[in-house]
């Protein structure tokens, strides 16, 4: 089954709405299309019973589960919004592309309109946006784009 991790801030009630969103809306558009696909977040990686059952070692535990999701990850979709790209989405960009085949991508999405790059025409950083196969900008293209590195027509091809 091919899997997408859906890499972003989760800290606030706004970015998990996203996050949630955003998965049932690459669920629906692989459902539509006849295709198994798996999405995963870190969020729903690890629950916060678990958390506190945990204790110190909760950081451990939920470095190694991210860290198996973006393993098993064939696309790995990055929420690029705010002043700065989160710590832990740069640190899981760059993970995926130190290890990604040609079969793989890594896609970003900002819908920020915020310049928060090096340069006038600077999307992001230049580390994050050069690691990014390609960079959309609102959810409509970021489902087409997914559609096409898993080789399924979008809704504009059907």
């Amino acid at each position: 089954m091919t899997c997408i991790y859906l890499a972003g801030p989760l800290f606030t009630e706004a970015e998990r709405i996203w996050h949630t969103q955003t998965k049932a809306l690459l669920l629906q558009s692989a459902a539509q299309r006849d295709m198994a696909l798996d999405v995963i977040w870190p969020y729903e990686l690890i629950t916060s019973e678990e958390i506190a059952t945990l204790g110190s070692a909760a950081r451990q535990e939920i470095f190694r589960r991210c860290k198996d999701g973006l393993d098993n990850a064939h696309i790995v979709v990055a929420l690029l919004d705010g002043t700065q790209v989160d710590d832990g989405t740069a640190w899981e960009i760059g993970y995926f592309f130190s290890r990604k085949s040609a079969g793989q991508t890594i896609i970003g999405i900002r819908t920020d309109f915020r310049k928060a790059g090096e340069s006038a025409t600077a999307i992001v950083n230049a580390m994050i946006e050069m690691a990014c196969d390609k960079i959309v900008h609102d959810r409509d293209d970021l489902v087409g784009v997914v559609l096409q590195a898993l080789g399924l027509p979008s809704a504009r091809q059907r």
